[in-house]
Parts: structure tokens; C-alpha cells; sequence
């Protein structure tokens, strides 16, 4: 069997949004995934595995390396790459670009929800960050709300105006309040521990995107902002007992589990009801959607 390498910038130009989500829906209609996650630790560097294996699809260990001194040499602090595996035979098939997998596992997993839950009309989106996620968030929304504009708010303006200004359909959103009122897709991509969202800003028919929150000691949007909405989620196994955004609200009584409507492997009813409905979505990735993400990567690079 050939051995494909597939790095950044060569296997990103054969990609598409809107085929990723579906490629990630048709792997939610394969058997459930078998998942794991292990770590190990020196000091303050760690490598993570994160492996999933999905009968029908294959299996996918993806390594990162997290080796936070790097930041000083002007280096990456987050390094790896993902194998993936032959379900028939588990040959080595292919090592992708770590970064490739995660950009587009992150994102494609918010549109693939965004894609169900948010009006078809959208016309505003509000990113809330201005990091990488934010990025590859402004890119992967076009593409499925092509229509749309969009305002970034971070709490450092100057780093919203600097993503900003390399799209010509972004602004700068100056009040985090007022954008939100504005907004028809609000999408969260922050590392805060302490909610950024407030339910009472939301306006009916909106709908939430959660990503940065993956601790239970993180948290994007208020109490509020949940008992709101309708609650989805992309994995139950891999966000309500783990991530503060759900996790705690639970132990404290402000939802209880059944509050969640349903994740990916219940896509039919990830669905939104009616146009006033606040549709929330918890985006917490897991190593299932990184073997769905890129066995499409694969797919499209030896189509090319």
C-alpha cells in the first residue's frame, strides 16, 4: 500500500466546507466510534494520543506535542501529526498535517451544526476571538452562509481589527452586547474560564456556537444563555461530563442531561424547530471526528 504525506498547504487546496460536513454526517451513520485518549508528561511539555476507530472507516491516531517553552525560540507550541490507519488490513495509509486535521475538524464540526440549526437566511455572524479558530470560523461560514457578513469582537480590539481587515465582509464589532443583538450566528472561540456570553443579550431565532471551552473549569456562555436554548451537542461521550459548559450547569441543578436534544449520532433531530427558537451547539471535537476529517483529506488528496 502507498503512503500518502500529506502536508498544509497542498492538502488544504483540494478541500471543500461544505463536502467536509457532509463526509462528517456520513461518518455519524458508520458504527459509533471506539475512542481513547492517553497522555504523558516531562515537566511542563506533554504528548497527547488521541485515537479513534470506526468499523467501516478506518482508525486515527492523532499526536500532539505541547511543548509551551517553544513560544520563546519564536516556535509553535503545538506540534504533531495524525496516522491513519487501513480498516480492512491496518496498514499505515497516511500522515496528515497536524494543523490541517485540527482546522478543519474545528470548524467543519460548527458548520456541520450551523448547517442544521441556524436559519438558512443568516445574514450576520459574530466570531467572538480573534485567534486561529476565529480564522479558519470566518472561512468555513462563508462557504455555507455565502451571504453573510460578518463582526469579530475580541477583548483586544487591535487583534479583532487585524482579522478583520484581511477579509473584505469583516468588521470590527467595538460592543460585545450590541453585536450580539445584531447577530443571527454568534460563534465562540475564546479560552475564557468565565462566561463571555450573557443569555440575556440573545434576540429569538439565534443560534449559539460553542468551541473554546474543552476543561470543566471553562466556560463560554452564562447560565442564562442555556436555559434559553435549545441545547445540541457533537459527541454526548466527549462534552457533558467533561466540559465546564455543560458539566457544571449539571452539577449545580441548572440543566439536567436530558436537557441536551441530541448529538451527531442523532442527526435527524438536530434540527430547529422554528425561527424563534435560540439554538445552542457545544462543539467539543473528539478523536471520532478527526478519523472522519481525515479520511476525507485522503480521500480528496489521492482524487486530485
Amino acid at each position: 500500500m502507498t503512503l500518502d504525506i500529506i502536508p498544509f498547504a497542498e492538502g488544504e487546496a483540494q478541500l471543500d466546507w461544505l463536502a467536509l460536513t457532509d463526509a462528517i454526517a456520513a461518518g455519524h451513520r458508520l458504527p459509533k466510534a471506539e475512542i481513547a485518549d492517553s497522555f504523558l508528561y516531562r515537566r511542563t511539555d506533554t504528548l497527547l494520543n488521541r485515537a479513534a476507530w470506526i468499523d467501516g472507516l478506518g482508525i486515527a491516531v492523532k499526536s500532539a506535542t505541547i511543548f509551551p517553552g517553544n513560544a520563546d525560540a519564536g516556535k509553535p507550541a503545538v506540534n504533531g501529526g495524525v496516522s491513519l490507519y487501513s480498516d480492512t488490513d491496518g496498514e499505515l495509509e497516511a500522515i496528515i498535517d497536524f494543523h490541517l486535521v485540527t482546522k478543519w475538524k474545528t470548524a467543519g464540526d460548527s458548520l456541520l451544526a450551523a448547517r442544521n440549526l441556524a436559519r438558512a437566511e443568516s445574514k450576520v455572524i459574530l466570531i467572538v476571538g480573534a485567534g486561529t479558530v476565529a480564522r479558519s470560523l470566518v472561512e468555513a461560514y462563508s462557504a455555507g452562509f455565502p451571504d453573510a457578513r460578518f463582526l469579530i469582537w475580541n477583548r483586544t480590539a487591535n487583534k479583532a481589527q487585524a482579522l478583520a481587515d484581511q477579509f473584505a465582509h469583516v468588521d470590527l464589532a467595538e460592543d460585545l452586547a450590541a453585536a450580539v443583538d445584531q447577530a443571527d450566528i454568534v460563534s465562540c472561540a475564546t479560552m475564557s474560564t468565565d462566561p463571555v456570553l450573557h443569555g440575556d443579550w440573545l434576540t429569538p431565532g439565534t443560534h449559539v456556537d460553542l468551541i473554546g471551552a474543552y476543561r470543566p473549569d471553562m466556560r463560554e456562555a452564562d447560565d442564562t444563555a442555556l436555559t434559553r436554548s435549545q441545547i445540541f451537542v457533537d459527541s454526548l461521550d466527549t462534552t457533558v461530563d467533561h466540559i465546564g459548559e455543560l458539566k457544571d450547569p449539571i452539577a449545580r441543578g441548572i440543566l439536567e442531561r436530558d436537557d441536551v436534544v441530541a448529538d451527531y449520532y442523532d442527526l435527524e433531530k438536530m434540527i430547529r424547530q422554528n425561527d424563534d427558537d435560540i439554538t445552542l451547539f457545544k462543539n467539543g471535537g473528539g478523536a471520532h471526528l478527526d478519523l472522519m476529517v481525515s479520511r476525507y483529506i485522503l480521500d480528496r488528496w489521492r482524487a486530485r
